[in-house]
């Protein structure tokens, strides 16, 4: 195994060890890492591959790695390094002696001047390279080792907002789009489900990893838009992704048509918290029954009725749905509100049949929302553990104290919760309060 420094954008910083575990199974690069390496401070990573060509393939669709270069010496001070770059052997560079080339200082939590850069670019004078320096496309760029790869970080500006012919006011930006489709797995021929499409930002993006997208929303004036030339339809057409953007249906998590089978691959979803979006469901409104006649005067059908729908109930009804109609292995991406001072792990709603893989935090001060991925066991495993389960979730509570497995509530299809009145469940009424 190489050694190689993976070179993070400095953002977001929650969500890097997610995305990059989530593209080693996509790409089916074997790669080790000590996560307690990757400092919150630092961009930078020392991994364990391979080979470069992994490395490369371990970029192509990165949103959160800048670039990943392979380690040929590493030092704590720039003497001790020259010492060891000058023994590196000679066949080591053979592969670059005619190549063309330049240097890069890049230093986090520092600066240098330019006349301090080409100081300690020139102490490498030594080194055999004989092809021309070329600053703009260089076959080979060296820190401590050869330049790799450089990531897909461009994609951000491909589907930034600004650039989006349709959008609404809950439209997802396009870095945390893209982001949720990596560490969903999405990928050529898997089949993703967006329940609360809205716009259908990650249906964009999902489809350009190569997935089959379907959305579903309540609230069908969404999905219609504005215009023929101002809907999903028109924000597919924008990114030629008509061919992988399969449809959209008019439904919701709880009321839905698709046929009671394991056939998702990914779910991945940002439900409503009520604060730009309220959240429905179909059923009777108690104030206001509905009449026998299902028709109009004019003859058109009447549309169903809807109801509020509490933000812990969509919670629970999502959870119980990915468990029933995610594939064996397949994900489970969506975000969860919470007001910061309230927020506990037994918040978290849990199943049986899924495994919580992340919990990444996007901090607001007094609010957050979490980044939550599970996913289903394969049909081999069986249920969790309800014991470990609540070990795990005691660990994660910063004051400690242990957990009464009395409080446990398992529900028949196997949905599990630890609290009555978790910090999302009048996340609305917390939100505007604070």
């Amino acid at each position: 195994m190489k050694l190689f420094v993976l070179y993070f954008a400095q953002i977001h910083l929650n969500f890097r060890l997610a995305e990059l575990r989530a593209l080693a199974i996509i790409e089916e690069v074997e790669i080790e890492f000590d996560p307690s390496e990757l400092l919150e401070e630092s961009p930078f990573l020392v991994v364990r591959m391979k080979s470069a060509d992994d490395a490369k393939k371990l970029l192509n669709r990165s949103i959160l790695i800048k670039e990943v270069v392979e380690v040929w010496a590493e030092a704590k001070t720039l003497d001790l390094l020259l010492e060891k770059v000058k023994e590196i052997p000679l066949e080591k560079h053979q592969p670059y002696l005619q190549s063309s080339f330049k240097f890069n200082v890049t230093i986090f939590g520092n600066t240098l001047t330019k006349p301090q850069q080409i100081e300690c670019i020139e102490r490498f004078s030594f080194l055999p390279y004989e092809g021309p320096i070329d600053m703009k496309t260089p076959d080979l760029r060296l820190y401590w080792g050869p330049f790799v790869a450089e990531s897909s970080r461009g994609l951000i500006q491909k589907y930034d907002l600004k650039k989006r012919g349709y959008l609404g006011t809950t439209s997802m930006d396009a870095e945390l789009s893209l982001i949720m489709a990596n560490v969903a797995l999405a990928k050529p021929g898997s089949l993703v489900l967006d329940p609360f499409v809205g716009t259908g930002s990650f249906l964009l993006t999902s489809s350009h990893f190569g997935a089959y997208t379907i959305g579903a929303d309540i609230d069908g004036r969404q999905i219609r838009g504005k215009s023929e030339n101002r809907n999903i339809d028109s924000n597919a057409r924008q990114y030629a992704l008509e061919n992988r953007i399969l449809g959209t249906v008019v439904a919701d998590i709880a009321h839905h048509p698709w046929r009671e089978c394991e056939f998702w691959d990914a779910i991945v979803c940002d439900p409503p918290y009520g604060v730009r979006a309220g959240a429905k469901k179909i059923a009777v409104n108690p104030k206001s029954p509905p009449k026998t006649s299902i028709q109009n005067p004019d003859g058109s059908y009447k549309l169903p009725q809807y109801i509020p729908y509490e933000l812990d109930e969509v919670m629970a009804d999502l959870i119980s749905f990915a468990a029933k109609y995610l594939t064996p292995g397949g994900r489970l991406v969506y975000w969860l509100p919470t007001i910061t001072e309230n927020y506990s792990p037994k918040d978290v709603p849990r199943h049986k049949r899924l495994r919580l893989l992340d919990n990444c935090e996007q901090n607001f001060n007094k609010w957050a929302r979490r980044l939550i991925v599970m996913e289903k066991l394969r049909t081999e495993e069986p249920d969790l553990d309800l014991d470990e389960l609540l070990i795990e979730i005691e660990r994660g509570i910063e004051k400690g104290g242990a957990l009464d497995k009395g409080e446990m509530k398992v529900q028949g299809d196997g949905l599990v919760t630890l609290i009555d009145d978790p910090a999302h469940r009048k996340f609305r009424a917390g939100y505007f309060n604070e």
